[in-house]
């Protein structure tokens, strides 16, 4: 069972990067007194929100609620429940209003892995821009962003990390693999070769050892991701929220009292990250509870090609949620040399978005 503050308190990030608004989310969360499955409970008045929303025609926002709901991992039946009522919420809404989003199932040696995509085409392939979340998001919830990749001349893919959701795959020190597996199972219906990957958190550290051996991928960009001294720093380790580690060691199929000596192999070292080659854009936050600034420092010294934005902000920077998918937009046109209107206009947005979060302080 969760600690109930931890929930709330690392629920904000994620529920503004949904788009909950500040006022919905703590009314609901006032509600809310612990983590078990009735009244009062994390997932039964997340569940409730998305009832709501469902009866009110709202598909959207109910798959919001809904994933809120299984937060951070499923447990036991509240939060299976919540996962598959997300997913029901979203095949309802995809078939009412976004049909041009597919699904995409591949089978690999280790397990299932389940995507949503937008704009493959074996006629008129276009490159391929990837996305995955972090170790707490599922594909549901942001597979709305493939609404808008076609406005950037490109195809999309939506994905998750091993064990969520539709991804059997257990987390581990091969799960780097699920890119190669996704780009080869549309590289009939895309340009793979000119892949972009908006991998975020412990996603960013999977496509960076994924680009170590795989050339299709042309660029990443990524926020809060772990590299070296997260996998390997055992003081670092004994102070993270015990939501992380317990969501950690969940997906990797450990105890949480094994996750360190699990994952201690897993750190990118320092002559692999001297070897990308490719650009990589990366969000940091100053105050991050969860990635050690070392990890920073070790990109300053390693990486040729690195663009930093560097937000005064706890791990994901809810205080930024507004800006980041702007300046993620921006990245990946830079990255792929784009030099039109669509960059002078994020560029435009994201500037603004960014003076607004500093005037709110």
């Amino acid at each position: 069972m969760n600690d109930v503050g931890e929930l709330k308190q690392y629920i904000e990030v994620h529920a503004r990067a949904q788009r909950i608004p500040d006022t919905e989310r703590r009314l609901i969360l006032d509600r809310i007194h612990d983590d078990g499955d009735g009244d009062g409970s994390w997932a039964r008045e997340w569940v409730r929100a998305g009832e709501q929303a469902e009866k009110a025609g709202q598909l959207q926002a109910a798959v919001r609620h809904f994933t809120t709901a299984r937060f951070p991992y499923v447990d036991g039946p509240a939060r299976q429940e919540a996962t598959d009522r997300a997913a029901a919420a979203f095949e309802r809404w995809r078939q009412a209003e976004a049909s041009v989003i597919e699904p995409l199932t591949v089978d690999t040696p280790a397990g299932t892995v389940r995507a949503w995509t937008a704009g493959l085409s074996a006629r008129d392939p276009k490159p391929l821009l990837l996305f995955s979340g972090g170790i707490v998001s599922t594909k549901e919830q942001w597979a709305p962003v493939l609404l808008q990749v076609a406005r950037l001349g490109m195809a999309g893919l939506v994905t998750e990390l091993p064990g969520i959701g539709g991804n059997t795959l257990v987390y581990g020190p091969d799960s780097h693999r699920l890119f190669p597996a996704l780009l080869d199972a549309v590289a009939d219906r895309a340009r793979t070769a000119q892949s972009y990957a908006v991998a975020l958190s412990f996603s960013g550290h999977l496509a960076l050892r994924a680009a170590l051996d795989d050339r299709r991928l042309r660029g990443i960009v990524t926020a809060g991701a772990p590299l070296h001294h997260f996998f390997t720093d055992e003081a670092w380790q004994r102070q993270l929220p015990r939501i992380t580690v317990d969501t950690l060691a969940h997906l990797s199929a450990v105890e949480p009292a094994d996750l360190g000596p699990h994952i201690r192999d897993w750190a990118l070292s320092e002559d692999e990250l001297a070897a990308l080659d490719i650009p990589l854009a990366y969000l940091v936050s100053g105050r991050d509870e969860i990635v050690p600034a070392g990890e920073v420092a070790l990109l300053r010294r390693q990486v040729r090609r690195l663009s930093l934005l560097v937000n005064d902000d706890v791990h994901g920077s809810p205080r930024h949620a507004a800006e980041t998918p702007l300046w993620a937009v921006l990245s990946i046109l830079r990255m792929r040399g784009v030099r039109d209107p669509r960059r002078a206009l994020f560029g435009a947005l994201w500037r603004l978005a960014r003076l607004r979060a500093r005037r709110a302080g």
